[in-house]
């Protein structure tokens, strides 16, 4: 049976501009089933995963669950549940942790407190995290069956291995792409990428690095923003994960111009198109074929 993720694959749809955009991420441990909603679909209080994503409309949060990768019970009530919260604009980034003892310890989260965050204010919240980078692996197959058939083995593989501070994660957007990851504190997204290249993504993070061979782009920018960045990296081989950010986009769909600063005074000028004439495919499993518009870094000029 075919799936969304192959056709993908068949069709050599490029993976570069497709991450989800989140300046902050805000991820909750919630062990058990998840449904295709999950921070309404699950064993966490369906009011307040409700309450909390409302909180982050338009902030720059995005609120995802994590559970450890292999059978997952429901756990006890009263359980300690682990909770992240990461910030991701280059130069800026940060990840903080905390352990909650319940659902009211999240519900000081308004929108007021979201804005905050997504600014990357975390008003001393939680504890600051500094061990192994957090790799996430969606694996929720009530959301795509793909997420599921490959992200799983993927999760289990990498936790067995010790590569680091895996978790499974219940969206990442992008189901195509599977298995689809996630690395923090940096915020780069991977897709199409097994464990061995993943665990050498994970390196060269402890390194402050980035690794662009399967990179879907950094979750703080916009679609168009990530192309610039990943285009100006594969021209200059530029690793260095905070050396770029992204000064400036200006234009509209279907062409954009961005501006990519260098922290040594260096800047390019990219020239960033939407293309949707381009072979229909599903988006994900069931859903039909349709185009799926490709935003590309056509030119890159020195300023």
């Amino acid at each position: 049976m075919s799936t969304c993720s192959t056709a993908s694959h068949a069709l050599a749809e490029p993976l570069a501009a497709t991450a989800a955009t989140a300046r902050t991420w805000l991820l909750v441990e919630q062990p058990g089933p998840w449904g295709a909603k999950a921070p309404t679909e699950s064993r966490l209080d369906p009011a307040l995963g409700a309450a909390l994503e409302r909180a982050a409309v338009g902030s720059g949060v995005r609120v995802a669950l994590i559970r450890r990768p292999g059978r997952h019970p429901d756990g006890a009530a009263g359980r300690l549940r682990r909770v992240y919260l990461a910030h991701t604009l280059p130069g800026r980034s940060w990840v903080r942790t905390g352990l909650l003892r319940g659902p009211g310890d999240l519900r000081d989260l308004d929108a007021a407190a979201m804005a905050a965050l997504g600014e990357g204010r975390h008003g001393g919240l939680w504890e600051p995290y500094d061990g192994d980078p957090l790799a996430l692996v969606c694996t929720n197959g009530r959301r795509d069956r793909c997420c599921a058939l490959l992200g799983r083995p993927l999760a289990a593989e990498l936790r067995a291995s010790d590569a680091g501070e895996v978790w499974e994660v219940s969206h990442l957007g992008g189901h195509r792409f599977a298995p689809t990851l996630l690395v923090l504190p940096y915020g780069h997204a991977y897709g199409r990428l097994g464990g061995h290249a993943v665990k050498g993504v994970l390196d060269e993070v402890r390194r402050g690095r980035v690794v662009t061979d399967g990179c879907r782009g950094r979750s703080s920018w916009e679609r168009p923003g990530q192309a610039a960045d990943l285009a100006v990296r594969e021209l200059t081989g530029e690793a260095d994960a905070d050396a770029l950010t992204v000064a400036g986009t200006g234009g509209a769909a279907p062409v954009w111009s961005v501006t990519v600063a260098h922290r040594d005074g260096r800047a390019w000028r990219v020239t960033v198109t939407e293309n949707s004439d381009v072979p229909p495919l599903p988006a994900s499993c069931g859903a039909g074929p349709a185009p799926q518009p490709r935003v590309t870094a056509t030119a890159v000029t020195r300023l």
